[in-house]
């Protein structure tokens, strides 16, 4: 355990009560306001909860929760692991997490791409994994290539610390590049929209196949230490593993491929922590099937153009029916110009539903995508409307989040 100072542990005894209390109110586990006010008595206490620990930084635009997921079931091969069960991922649901499990020697900490330089000050980390950068939230987060910036000056303060790199994002690769301590991974990149020049000289990037290169510099696709593809996962030393995930879609084998490289990093056995990561099969509700009167819901996540474009590879095309639902809270990001981003042109023969606050917004893009659609706000509605069967749903954050509230609400008020 670690060596919690007076005011520290003062802190700690009053986020446990906080959290009592707002689990009494009922509003919730109470960890956030726990996190918060155990920062607000002793702002050193991330630090003083990381001692001690050998911790793993998993940060990116998208796979975050599920790369941390599968990382702590990997590194609960090596012992026990502090880890995130929500995936609040800033500073407050980070010393929530360390908080709930002091005593574990190993941490999977899921971190805000902002968020990731005082953070990895704060915790040592011993391996830290880059999956992926692209444009999110621009009201919050800020321009792309800024974001490079701000992560590769941070990392390079840890120069001891293992960077597990994507070398297909060429953003990733920027920040890794000169880092003394880098295993690269082809975890792919289905999305180059924001890396069209190099970060570091502005010259264009030219793609050759997989193979990337920035013209006039020698800043390049370095070559991959780890990489996947449809049954298999490759390491080094012609390491050959099958990988059979529970979750859909490649970019999930991609994340497989890096928590798997990041708990071999800290001395996993590579067959036991593939295994542990294929048991992961839903992240806080995600990729979960649910029942829903006469249909089978499969419920999707997706919070910007990417995210967006990888999560409609993974719609079934058997599927009856297809809920799209959007809002457009400040969590979302509150200007949704990024849905012209989104290809939604290859939906022929799917009944497809525009549904969420912004549900008009929507339906206005899928109109200009020639996607005949109806429109249907609520989204248990929307999925109501569909006919019987298997229905696949995608929405962003807080459509997600308050659909998940209103199925177990619906859920509770059946047992009642």
């Amino acid at each position: 355990m670690a060596d919690i100072s007076v005011r520290g542990r003062l802190a700690l005894r009053a986020a446990t009560l906080a959290s009592r209390a707002s689990q009494a109110a009922g509003r919730g586990k109470g960890s956030m306001i726990g996190g918060l006010i155990a920062l607000k008595i002793d702002p050193t206490i991330m630090t003083q909860l990381g001692q001690g620990r050998r911790t793993v930084l998993v940060t990116g635009t998208n796979g975050k929760s599920t790369t941390t997921r599968m990382t702590a079931a990997a590194l609960g091969t090596l012992g026990d692991v502090a880890t995130q069960a929500d995936g609040a991922n800033m500073d407050a649901g980070i010393v929530a997490a360390l908080t709930a499990n002091r005593v574990a020697p190993l941490a999977a900490i899921e971190v805000d791409e902002l968020h990731l330089p005082h953070v990895a000050d704060a915790l040592n980390p011993s391996v830290v994994v880059l999956l992926n950068l692209s444009r999110d939230q621009l009201d919050r987060v800020g321009e792309i290539n800024m974001i490079e910036r701000r992560l590769r000056a941070g990392m390079a303060e840890h120069p001891h610390a293992v960077l597990i790199a994507n070398c297909d994002d060429v953003l990733v690769t920027s920040i890794a590049y000169d880092h003394p301590n880098v295993v690269w991974v082809s975890a792919g990149s289905g999305w180059s929209v924001d890396a069209t020049s190099c970060p570091r000289s502005g010259e264009p990037i030219l793609w050759e196949g997989s193979h990337w290169y920035s013209t006039g510099t020698d800043f390049k696709r370095p070559q991959p230490d780890w990489w996947v593809d449809e049954h298999t996962l490759y390491g080094p030393d012609g390491l050959e593993l099958p990988l059979n995930l529970a979750l859909p879609g490649r970019a999930n084998r991609g994340n497989a491929a890096q928590a798997v490289a990041a708990t071999v990093a800290l001395g996993a056995e590579p067959a036991k922590a593939v295994a542990a990561a294929e048991t992961v099969r839903e992240i806080a509700g995600r990729y979960r099937t649910v029942e829903v009167g006469d249909h089978s819901a499969r419920l999707l996540l997706a919070k910007n153009p990417a995210g967006w474009q990888e999560a409609l590879s993974m719609i079934d095309p058997a599927a009856t029916g297809l809920v799209i639902a959007v809002n457009g809270q400040v969590p979302d990001g509150e200007d949704l110009s990024w849905l012209w981003d989104v290809r939604f042109e290859h939906f022929e023969g799917t009944q497809v539903v525009a549904a969420g606050e912004r549900a008009t917004d929507l339906a206005v893009r899928l109109t200009y995508a020639g996607v005949d659609h109806t429109t249907v706000a609520d989204p248990l509605r929307a999925i109501a409307s569909c006919p019987p069967g298997q229905v696949e749903v995608l929405a962003n954050y807080t459509a997600f989040r308050d659909l998940n509230r209103d199925l177990e609400e619906k859920k509770a008020g059946v047992r009642a």
